[in-house]
């Protein structure tokens, strides 16, 4: 099942599930759907849909220098332990949202993929054979990143957080459809020009291992994002450095899920 929220001059925003090249319109939200509520559709195809953040989490769980080819081009340490960190819900953006860039904050914008991972159960002290039985679905994000404030600040809040910074999308696809999450292609287009291409076979802590590693820290809850890190291809890394500016356009895809297509002011 492949669900989306969608906007439509008839409505705000509204949970829809995806029938072919159209989206049918579902009573309720995610949340009750995650609950267990069956998603019926209850009308004809919306006319005009725009996609939406198709969730709206709590909590966005983010784990950093996850790849071994990303750790190589950072010129950083392999993590002993998966690296922790969050982004604010704040920075949420749809599949086709304008990525904004705040010219007084930050010069070093970056992209980043991800496979992301969202909970469909309560999750405390959870083992990792266990694991993905507390997953409801997957999606696909781009871990914006403010490269100069990241380096500048020590920690790596503020850099992820800015609004728009998280664009997420288009659909969540529910668990029984991935056959296996460490076998996706994950890759990312900047103006066109391909810059990313990995599998999630090359994560150092695979989401089982991200899960339960979390859990034991602090409780994931239904509909919380968990962001399972980026592989090699970023910007700041390159030779010379590239960073993204108003008129790009960044599209970052993973197979069997979808394309977040979003347009850089």
């Amino acid at each position: 099942m492949r669900l989306a929220r969608v906007s439509s001059p008839a409505s705000t925003a509204q949970l829809a599930v995806q029938n072919g090249d159209g989206f049918l319109p579902v009573d309720g939200d995610l949340s009750s759907v995650i609950a267990g509520e069956a998603p019926e559709p209850s009308g004809d195809a919306i006319a005009d849909a725009t996609l939406l953040a198709p969730v709206e989490p709590s909590k966005i769980v983010c784990i950093g220098l996850n790849y071994m080819d990303h750790i190589r081009e950072s010129g950083l340490d392999v993590p002993r332990v998966p690296l922790v960190f969050a982004k604010f819900p704040s920075s949420l953006a749809g599949p086709t949202d304008p990525i904004r860039i705040p010219p007084e904050l930050t010069e070093r914008v970056d992209w980043e993929v991800e496979l992301a991972v969202v909970i469909g159960r309560r999750a405390r002290d959870v083992a990792p054979e266990e694991a993905l039985d507390h997953v409801f679905g997957y999606t696909v994000a781009n871990d914006v990143s403010a490269r100069d404030l990241q380096f500048s600040d020590g920690q790596w809040v503020r850099a992820k957080s800015l609004d728009t910074f998280c664009p997420v999308g288009p659909v969540v696809v529910t668990a029984d459809e991935v056959a296996d999450p460490q076998a996706l292609r994950l890759t990312t287009r900047v103006n066109g020009e391909l810059v990313q291409d990995a599998t999630t076979d090359l994560m150092v802590f695979d989401v089982a291992s991200l899960i339960s590693f979390c859990s034991r820290s602090f409780t994931l809850e239904p509909g919380d994002l968990l962001l399972t890190g980026t592989p090699w291809g970023c910007g700041e890394f390159m030779e010379p450095k590239r960073s993204l500016a108003a008129g790009d356009v960044v599209e970052c895809a993973i197979e069997g899920i979808g394309v977040l297509r979003n347009p850089v002011l």
